[in-house]
């Protein structure tokens, strides 16, 4: 089926209109680094600025934006992470949160349990940050070697999870290949070797289905730019089930004590997630991302998901229409159950073709090594950018 006739059919069509430059000629395959802006939000920042900051001024933290971290995450964990009130917060950076939680964890952990695993083709920040908590507790790093075409197995964790292991890090969507791993099983076997789990789940909220209550996940954080169009530097959120509520998490900020205008002397942390909140929460960086909350819950992720299956799968049947013959390698799940929102195709050119593309607006991202990537965002991306996307790659390396 060709393009026009796939935008014909597709019931989510109509939602790009909601999205600042959907309707131009220009070709974005990052929204799974940095999606659009909601044409909403435009107007909601401007309202923002001139009446809940302008008009209300300090007022505005007992209106609301000194619960907002809260409830905004519950939302979130309603509509993208199958998660019950509670658990959920918004505040800080995706490397603070999952600093936080990584540390919580391992200080929280039983005797003998002195080692970190994490997989070698994890996002980088993840690997650096587990290299440096395991530096600053003593800890050792167990790898797990992964095929970066694919991701971590039942059996290659239970592989290295032990009596010794204080913590599994993990990524739902690989950021490299797409590959989606399996939350419960492999949850199930790190709990089976007595030790918590740390899922990011940067490259699936808001595009695939979590459901952390039912996996049994342990602690969680994702970044809110991607497919949740929060905009550039929006705060990350973290999500911490219920049963570890009461571990201390070591960035003791005024925003999680019991009462913070007590302003007494010690800490008493609260008794919920609020007290892995630390400083005071980015109000304005959580406008564009409450704006998306608002539109997933209206569209349903399952729908969303459908749409990213039918995308991600239209790709591939154009680089192997087009671009295998050209000899580029399809580095991602052939299976749509097992491939998040993006592809990625292998080729020595790559890097200059990624170039060339950006200077003819059609904008991709290049991954070492040799991989171009495509970020289709469901909600904002058509099957006619695609096929013009996927046709220029072809004539630039033909």
């Amino acid at each position: 089926m060709k393009a026009a006739e796939l935008d014909a059919a597709d019931p989510l069509a109509t939602y790009r209109d909601r999205f600042v430059g959907a309707e131009s000629d220009l070709v974005y395959f990052d929204g799974n680094s940095l999606g659009r802006p909601l044409v909403a939000t435009a107007e909601r920042v401007r309202e923002f600025v001139e009446h809940e900051w302008g008009g209300r001024l300090i007022r505005g933290w007992d209106e609301q934006w000194y619960e907002l971290p809260l409830t905004l995450g519950d939302r979130i964990a309603r509509t993208c992470l199958g998660a019950a009130p509670g658990q959920t917060f918004v505040g800080d950076s995706t490397t603070v949160i999952l600093y936080k939680l990584m540390r919580t964890a391992v200080d929280g952990a039983g005797p003998g349990r002195d080692e970190i695993v994490v997989d070698d083709d994890n996002f980088p920040t993840d690997r650096y940050l587990v290299e440096g908590v395991a530096a600053e507790r003593g800890l050792t790093v167990r790898w797990v070697e992964v095929d970066r075409a694919s991701g971590v197995t039942e059996d290659q964790l239970a592989a290295v999870v032990g009596p010794r292991t204080a913590l599994v890090t993990l990524s739902h969507v690989a950021y490299r290949s797409a590959h989606v791993a399996d939350g419960a099983a492999l949850t199930r076997v790190a709990h089976d070797a007595g030790a918590p789990v740390l899922w990011d789940l940067s490259h699936s909220v808001g595009s695939v289905p979590v459901e952390l209550d039912a996996w049994g996940a342990d602690y969680a954080a994702g970044c809110t730019y991607k497919y949740l169009n929060g905009g550039p530097g929006s705060p990350a959120f973290g999500y911490v089930a219920e049963r570890h509520h009461g571990l201390t998490q070591p960035i003791q900020g005024w925003m999680g004590h019991a009462d913070p205008f007590l302003m007494g002397p010690g800490y008493t942390p609260a008794p919920s997630v609020r007290r892995f909140i630390s400083g005071t929460p980015p109000i304005t960086g959580m406008l564009g991302l409450a704006d998306m909350v608002d539109l997933l819950e209206e569209v349903g992720i399952d729908a969303v998901r459908e749409k990213s299956r039918r995308l991600t799968a239209y790709a591939v049947d154009l680089a192997d229409e087009l671009l295998a013959p050209l000899g580029v390698v399809v580095a991602s799940p052939r299976d749509p159950e097992q491939r998040g929102g993006h592809v990625t195709l292998l080729h020595p050119r790559m890097r200059e073709v990624v170039a060339t593309l950006w200077e003819e607006d059609v904008i991709p991202d290049y991954r070492e090594p040799d991989g171009l990537r495509i970020g289709l965002s469901p909600l904002s991306t058509s099957f006619a950018e695609v096929e013009r996307g996927l046709a220029r790659i072809a004539e630039l390396l033909a």
